[in-house]
């Protein structure tokens, strides 16, 4: 599909009554014509994979169009300039993590941007980071369990910033590693009992839902299926 069928489409399938929905859970519906993310991932298996009409997409500035454009893309030829680019294009909490758990958590940089954006001042750039942590402990089958631990102080650090969008991504990258695998979980309580030291209500917070999950027997569960994927 070209550009403008692609955003003919998005103008024929518009939504008006799932935009008052969207608003409710945060996001920012500028430019936007309310379709769903499954339309969009029926939408991408038409498409497949075309990493120049993602780039058009993306630079389109329609929300859809940058959601799908972190579906369709081909991870093996995004550069450092682009996810860049799109990074500081981030103003909704769905495209930020869209972007970061579709593609560039896949891509060979993904694990030195997690570490440089957790570094950044605006909200979504700096929730860019975690979330591709987040991503990272789910997608990455190969790397050892003391990488991800490379994270610990990058989460301990920012557990103490309480805008609701770091916060909770601070939290999703604390409980994805730590239903890595049985030493990670182990180690990720600890780090959330560390957590709880810091006077600090975010901090508070994300400790006590990742300590919550983490020792449930759905974590337990979710460990033994991950530790046969990475085996």
């Amino acid at each position: 599909m070209t550009l403008k069928e692609v955003l003919t489409y998005f103008k024929e399938h518009k939504n008006e009554a799932n935009l008052s929905g969207m608003v409710r859970f945060g996001i920012n519906i500028q430019k936007t014509y309310g379709l769903s993310i499954p339309e969009l991932r029926a939408l991408a298996k038409i498409i497949g994979t075309d990493h120049e009409l993602a780039l058009s997409l993306y630079k389109s500035g329609i929300h859809e169009g940058k959601v799908l454009a972190s579906i369709i893309d081909d991870p093996l030829l995004v550069t450092e300039k682009q996810m860049e680019s799109w990074v500081k294009g981030f103003n909704s909490w769905d495209v930020t993590d869209a972007a970061t758990t579709n593609l560039f958590d896949l891509t060979p940089f993904a694990w030195k941007k997690a570490k440089e954006w957790t570094k950044r001042k605006p909200e979504y750039e700096k929730r860019a980071g975690f979330t591709i942590m987040a991503g990272l402990a789910v997608h990455d089958l190969v790397s050892p369990d003391e990488k991800f631990e490379e994270f610990y102080p990058y989460i301990i650090k920012e557990s103490v910033d309480e805008r609701n969008f770091v916060r909770k991504a601070v939290n999703w990258a604390l409980r994805n590693i730590g239903k890595r695998s049985f030493k990670l979980n182990k180690s990720a309580i600890k780090v959330s009992e560390e957590l709880l030291k810091l006077n600090s209500k975010s901090a508070n917070w994300i400790a006590k839902d990742a300590i919550r999950e983490l020792k449930g027997e759905t974590a337990k569960r979710r460990i033994r299926a991950s530790e046969k994927k990475i085996q």
